[in-house]
């Protein structure tokens, strides 16, 4: 006999119950009045779902964006009508453009109020636009209490399938407290995609014809395996490998076949070998956008000059920008397995050509000493002390810098997910996205590296923190009194006409205090390590406020020398 239908119960709490058997165990989000019958959905169900209350809804969206980068699965948000909605825009833009899935719900007008613009109405259908060009992969409006479980499971359905994005689902008030016996629907999962055998076939043929080939790595939805077969695929064919845009994690940078990241202030050495040398271009994962490519530049459009094999998830990236010789589409759960299956001639011609990439990758390691805090040394400093499966996390600006060029992520296959970084460029990502980290996977430390103007953006979410008893997380904001990476650029475009780039900071360090979080103020390299120290054997969140001279602009040099530089060119200061 077929199970007995459920018990009436209003579509708040059915929503609840579809997102549990969602495998859903952690939501966050902003309360308001629209979706209250949901937020009495989580008491009733408390004990399987817990939700996470933020102090603005960006910083819930950057929250569930984390989670769903380190689960693997799509993170939750949810968030009230218009203004909630607006502020939560910023995580699904970023979830958008990094590839993440991210079902955020949306609390709506009731139905017959809409259509009269009414309080805080709007048509999420336009405001988050689906589409190649929009902020989310699907936007609908339920409007059946009975049809909500359908949503819900098409809506994972579509954030996880082919490129993973965020959907949006607008929730009309009056249909919340509906009562309804529809029963939910069974966990959505993705379809595997494996590359065609033609295509493999051809991909090898290209390689052994090849005489400096390189692969670039990236993207989102890689497990473990995976990533340890790609590991294997690069070791049988001695590929050298460079880490698209803020995906270092993909690869282990301390592998000997580690090249380096491909992405902003690439290395000079290794922006040469992809543009210049290179004969063959392997891109695993990656969308090749704009960041991991210089401005369209190492590889030029439509037809790069380098044989370009393009391997993705989703079909409607081949071939957007960049016309492949060979294009591939596949998930990345699959993508290490299909490539593995690849067999490799006993000898190779390139094997020097791969070893000279890791020694230009060390050499950019390599720094000359800055006083009095030398911000080089101060990541050397985290990769040395913290744990191996410890998580980092940073937002927008020159800062991030240092991590890109001198933190080696340790990959995937050897210690799980460790980089959460907007590829989007959004500010104040990191530390909500540490706060997530520490609340999602508590037995792991979580550091945040943030600049003063990108903390300040999500800078409350010391509260949640707190709130929720995150206890290995570490917030390390570095303070130069300004907007960095707009002031490099002013001083580059427009040397020494400084404007809107300062910044009045208060003291991190008592506002973290104020917060129940343990801080200390450090000033220079040597105060740096047992500060740390101190932080990791805490036993509660902890910011480090790093006083950064305001002249240090990022990890190759100064405002100054950029001015000068900018002062000499031939009509400038005449």
């Amino acid at each position: 006999m077929p199970d007995a239908a459920p018990s009436a119960r209003p579509a708040g709490h059915l929503l609840v119950e579809a997102l549990i058997a969602q495998g859903v165990d952690t939501v966050f989000g902003v309360p308001g009045e629209s979706y209250l019958a949901v937020l009495d959905g989580f008491h009733e169900h408390g004990e399987r779902i817990r939700f996470i209350a933020c102090r603005q809804e960006g910083g819930a969206a950057f929250m569930a964006d984390a989670h769903a980068r380190l689960t693997g699965r799509p993170g939750v948000c949810c968030v009230t009508r218009g203004p909630g909605a607006t502020n939560a825009s910023i995580g699904v833009h970023t979830a958008f453009q990094d590839s993440v899935p991210l079902i955020l719900l949306v609390g709506q007008v009731a139905s017959d109020q809409r259509d009269r613009e009414a309080f805080q109405e709007l048509d999420y259908r336009q405001f988050f636009g689906p589409g190649t060009l929009g902020m989310a992969k699907w936007v609908a409006e339920v409007q059946s209490a009975d049809r909500l479980p359908e949503y819900i499971a098409r809506a994972f359905h579509v954030a996880q399938q082919g490129r993973p994005g965020p959907v949006v689902l607008a929730l009309q008030e009056d249909l919340l407290t509906t009562a309804t016996r529809a029963a939910v629907l069974p966990r959505s999962e993705p379809v595997e995609a494996w590359p065609a055998p033609g295509a493999l076939r051809d991909l090898r043929s290209r390689l052994l014809a090849a005489e400096r080939p390189f692969m670039i790595v990236g993207g989102h939805g890689w497990t473990r395996d995976s990533a340890l077969a790609l590991q294997r695929f690069a070791e049988n064919w001695q590929l050298p490998v460079g880490c698209a845009f803020r995906y270092q994690d993909v690869f282990d940078n301390r592998h000997p076949l580690y090249a380096g990241d491909v992405g902003i202030a690439i290395n000079a050495a290794l922006a040469r070998r992809i543009r210049d040398e290179a004969d063959l271009v392997l891109a695993v994962g990656v969308r090749l956008g704009e960041m991991t490519t210089s401005g369209y530049t190492l590889l030029s459009p439509p037809r790069p000059r380098q044989v370009l094999v393009h391997l993705h998830p989703g079909p409607e990236e081949l071939g957007r920008v960049y016309a492949p010789d060979v294009a591939l589409q596949a998930s990345l759960s699959s993508a290490g397995k299909a490539l593995e299956t690849l067999a490799a001639p006993i000898e190779l011609p390139w094997t020097g050509w791969s070893a000279a990439a890791h020694a230009d990758y060390e050499a950019n390691r390599v720094h000359p000493p800055v006083e009095p805090l030398d911000m080089a040394e101060v990541v050397k400093t985290l990769e040395r002390l913290a744990p191996e499966d410890a998580i980092y996390t940073n937002g927008a600006g020159n800062y991030a810098g240092w991590l890109h060029r001198y933190l080696r992520y340790r990959g995937l296959a050897r210690a799980g997910k460790t980089q959460l970084a907007p590829t989007a460029g959004a500010m104040g990502y990191g530390l909500p996205a540490a706060v997530a980290a520490s609340l999602t996977q508590p037995q792991r430390l979580a550091i945040n590296l943030t600049g003063d103007g990108d903390f300040l953006m999500n800078g409350q979410e010391l509260a949640t923190a707190t709130a929720y008893g995150a206890t290995k997380l570490i917030s390390i904001v570095v303070d130069n009194g300004h907007y960095g990476t707009i002031r490099m650029h002013q001083e580059r475009e427009y040397p020494g006409r400084v404007s809107g780039t300062g910044l009045a900071n208060p003291d991190f360090a008592a506002l973290a205090r104020a917060y129940g979080w343990e801080a200390a103020t450090v000033e220079r390299t040597a105060e740096f390590e047992p500060a740390f120290a101190a932080a990791m054997a805490a036993g509660r969140p902890t910011l480090l406020h790093l006083k950064l001279d305001p002249d240090v602009s990022h990890t190759r040099g100064t405002l100054s020398s950029i001015r000068a530089a900018a002062l000499a060119r031939p009509g400038q200061g005449a």
